[in-house]
Formats: structure tokens, C-alpha cells, sequence
């Protein structure tokens, strides 16, 4: 816990696709929750509680809906939270992108299904929500081995939770709007691990200086720390350095921008790309006017210190013209074949959905489209098969050949159900 920092944490509560006040109060506060997330995670967030408040199966899957859209959309992880009676609702929930799901330890069926959940998906896969502390003290055994943290639902039981909890998950406490002064005090106490609820969420937009405020009171929390002070590069002569941005996810080189020591400071406490146009000789976010702004994943400065390489999270395009990238103007080009593995799978999967939409006459891939789902799975099980039997021979050039065809068949069934490469590889990444 020590070595873990203190989390702000916004909730939203799910209502019949709307967001509303609380648990108790139904009043709309906005009909579009994924931007609600959306604005929460931007403002320096650092997760989020969702809680599913719906009714019956049908308001129940619009929720599930909604909230695989928030993890979609936001840059935060979600805890999701509500509406679970078995292991198939974590499942559902997780499998929704939720970075933990929520047992409801007000409910005997969620404390029995503890141990066989936290087996299966993790023990940093599972919260557990309480309101009173006497039924944490009486499960604190199955606590502190099968879940990684406690989300107190209760404010009123606070204090006593801060007392007389010792257990391995550290609390998040849900709480009313508090006084900076007592969130300092309750955010220093070392069984809790951050604050949610309404505290955060009146907040929201002061998240940032919430978060300088604890620094100043030697309370740790997540803000970039900037290993390199400006007074460390090389700048051009007219005191800037360039930026070299970069897509995280695939490497693609975005676009080309200064910084002055204004821009580079602003960049390190907002953690949005912030540089400084010498057109306009003004500082500009990127983002502030479009929208498309650029969440920092990561600042590298190269060998000479005299350049910066930025590898973020682009929302929208980063080119004013609407391109994504603003390296499109081609000079010169020599054939080659692509090397990056995720760039042919991304490659041969525009293809094949390309023929899903433009059928072309003589296509083995739109001969499987026509024929359906049961082909397609027959010809997956074959091509599975025959990886195993290449596997027996000695020559490895058998084995690349059968995995190729079993990938494409793969592609195959991943188009015909709405599957992206992008998707598999962010459910590899969480493993």
C-alpha cells in the first residue's frame, strides 16, 4: 500500500441509460454518460466507479453497453460495480473492459462467490463494496485473500473503518463533499487508498490542484514527475525544443511542435500536450479548439537532450487538414513488404472486412461470408487441427504455414463477429 498512491475517483450511477445523482436519488444529472466519463477521466481522474443501477435484463445489457463504451472513450480504469448475483456478471463486467469489478458484500450471494471469482479472474480483478464495518471484520479472511480493495459505501462508517480495519485491502472511501482540510486529513491515513463519490465528482475540475495540494502535504499522488528540468536541454536559438509526437498504440509518427518552458511545465502538470506556436507566439494545448487533444503516455528526451520524443493518446486527428497523421505528403517510396506483425494483421483484416462489405466474385473469403458462421468455425477447427499435426513433424515450416491459415480463418470469424485487432490486443495487454 505504501508504495501505491492515493486515487481520485469520480462515480457515475447508471439509471435507465442516463446518469443520475446517487444511489438513493434518480434525478438526471446527464444523458450521456460515455461523456461524463469522458470529462471525468480528462480532468485528471484517475479511475472510475461506475455503478449499474438498472432493473431487469433488457436495461441490464444497455448498461453493460454503456459501460464498454466508457472503457472505450475514457484514459482512466473503471471499476465497475452493481447488479452482480453470480460469477457471469464479473464476467460480463470485465469482459466489458472494467479494470476490477464490485461484489456487493450486502448481498450473502456475492460474499459466497468470492473465492471462485477472484480464482478465476484475479485477485486484482475484485472490490468489494460495504456499508457497515462489522461485515468486513467477519469476512476478513476471504477479504484479504481473495480481494484487492474495499469500497466503502457508507460515509457514516468512516472513522470506525479507519480505526479498526488492518486488513490487506486498502478502503476507498465514498464520501459527501468534504473540506480540503479533511480530504487532506482522511487521504494520510494509511488504510486508504483514495476517495470517490461526491467529493470528487463536485470537484472534478479541480482535480488538478487537489492533486498539487497533496503533493505539498507529502501525500502521493498521480502526477507525472519530470525526471529532466528545463534548465537540462539543449534549446535552438530561440529557446525552444522540438517535439516529436507519436501514436502510443502503433508508433506513428503524428506531427512535429516546440515547446517553451511554459508549454513543457503546463505539459508535466496537466498531462495533455501542451506546446508553443511560433506563428501565433502564443501557447496552445492541442485540443483546446477541435477537441483532438493528446494525452501524455510518455516524454523521452533523446541522446543530445536537444529534442523530445512524445508517445500519447490521440483523440481525433492530430493534423488541422483531418488527417490523423500529418506526414502524408509521399516523396519518395521503394517497395517493401511490412515487417510490423500488427500492421500485416491490421492489413489483411481491412481486406477481408472489404470483402464482407464489396463481395467479389471468386473470393474464398466471401465464399465463407455466404456459407456462414458454422463453416467458417468448421474450417477454424480444421486449420486448429492441422497446426497440431505440424507440430509432430520436425520441419518448423510446416507449422508457420497451418498457424497462417488458422489466423486468417481467425480473421475471418473475427469480422463476421465484429471483432477488431485492436480490441484482442488491449484484452492480451490486461494478462
Amino acid at each position: 500500500m505504501d508504495n501505491q498512491y492515493k486515487k481520485l475517483v469520480p462515480c457515475i450511477y447508471l439509471y435507465k441509460g442516463n446518469a443520475v445523482k446517487s444511489l438513493s436519488d434518480i434525478t438526471i444529472i446527464d444523458t450521456n454518460p460515455v461523456m461524463l466519463a469522458k470529462y471525468y477521466s480528462d480532468n485528471h481522474g484517475d479511475a472510475l466507479l461506475v455503478f449499474d443501477m438498472s432493473k431487469g435484463d433488457a436495461e441490464h445489457e444497455e448498461a453493460l453497453d454503456i459501460i464498454k463504451e466508457m472503457c472505450k472513450e475514457t484514459e482512466i480504469p473503471i471499476i465497475g460495480a452493481g447488479n452482480v448475483h453470480r460469477m457471469e456478471d464479473i464476467k460480463k463486467l470485465l469482459y466489458a473492459g472494467c479494470k476490477k469489478a464490485a461484489l456487493n458484500y450486502s448481498k450473502q450471494e456475492n460474499i459466497a462467490i468470492t473465492e471462485e471469482v477472484s480464482k478465476k479472474f484475479g485477485r486484482d480483478k475484485i472490490a468489494a463494496c460495504y456499508t457497515e464495518i462489522d461485515t468486513i471484520l467477519e469476512n476478513k479472511g476471504l477479504l484479504d485473500e481473495f480481494v484487492d480493495e474495499l469500497i466503502l459505501v457508507n460515509a457514516a462508517a468512516l472513522r470506525e473503518s479507519i480505526h479498526i480495519w488492518d486488513g490487506n485491502a486498502p478502503i476507498l472511501a465514498m464520501l459527501p463533499e468534504v473540506s480540503l482540510d479533511k480530504l487532506i486529513e482522511i487521504l494520510s491515513d494509511s488504510a486508504i487508498c483514495g476517495i470517490a463519490g461526491h467529493a470528487i465528482n463536485e470537484n472534478a475540475k479541480e482535480l488538478s490542484a487537489i492533486k498539487i495540494l497533496c503533493q505539498e502535504n507529502g501525500i502521493k499522488v498521480n502526477t507525472f514527475e519530470a525526471t529532466f528540468q528545463w534548465a537540462d536541454f539543449k534549446l535552438n536559438s530561440d529557446g525552444h525544443i522540438p517535439v516529436v509526437v507519436q501514436d502510443y498504440k502503433t508508433d506513428e509518427v503524428l506531427m512535429v511542435a516546440y515547446m517553451n518552458e511554459e508549454a513543457y511545465r503546463m505539459t508535466i502538470q496537466t498531462g495533455k500536450m501542451t506546446y508553443y506556436s511560433r506563428s501565433r507566439n502564443e501557447l496552445w494545448i492541442k485540443g483546446d479548439t477541435s477537441g483532438h487533444y493528446q494525452y501524455v503516455k510518455s516524454l523521452t528526451a533523446d541522446c543530445d537532450m536537444d529534442t523530445i520524443l512524445a508517445k500519447v493518446s490521440q483523440v481525433g486527428n492530430a493534423c488541422h487538414t483531418g488527417s490523423y497523421s500529418c506526414f502524408f505528403n509521399e516523396i519518395v517510396k521503394k517497395e517493401y513488404e511490412e515487417a510490423n506483425p500488427l500492421k500485416v494483421f491490421e492489413s489483411v483484416m481491412g481486406v477481408i472486412k472489404d470483402r464482407k462489405v464489396h463481395p467479389k466474385e471468386g473470393s474464398y473469403t466471401n465464399y465463407l461470408f455466404d456459407k456462414g458462421i458454422d463453416k467458417i468455425l468448421k474450417k477454424l477447427g480444421e486449420e486448429a487441427t492441422e497446426i497440431v499435426i505440424a507440430s509432430k513433424n520436425p520441419n518448423p515450416n510446416e507449422i508457420k504455414y497451418e498457424i497462417a491459415d488458422f489466423l486468417y480463418h481467425m480473421m475471418v470469424l473475427m469480422a463476421e463477429k465484429g471483432v477488431s485487432w485492436e480490441e484482442i490486443v488491449e484484452e492480451l495487454a490486461k494478462r
